[in-house]
């Protein structure tokens, strides 16, 4: 895995989750494939694999650059402007 400029910017401690599950496909009624955690804000959104990929819409409405998996036994993270596994 490689690093990015993005992950320095970082909180040191990791933001609490601002929820169980992603709160939007709730409110439309959909089920999330893959959690994912907002590592600036704590966000919790769907990844790309879900009908409306909330995760990704995050990224693209608040600029925050770096998430990681919410699944249980996973810990990878995902820069969104890099492209990258950080």
């Amino acid at each position: 895995m490689s690093e990015c400029t993005h992950v320095a910017g970082l909180p040191r401690a990791e933001p609490a989750p601002l929820s169980a599950t992603c709160r939007e496909c709730e409110a439309v009624g959909s089920h999330p494939v893959q959690l994912r955690l907002c590592l600036v804000c704590g966000h919790v959104g769907c990844c790309d694999s879900s009908p409306y990929r909330h995760a990704t819409g995050h990224f693209q409405e608040t600029g925050h650059p770096v998430m990681r998996t919410f699944e249980p036994g996973d810990s990878w993270r995902w820069c969104f402007v890099d492209q990258i596994l950080v």
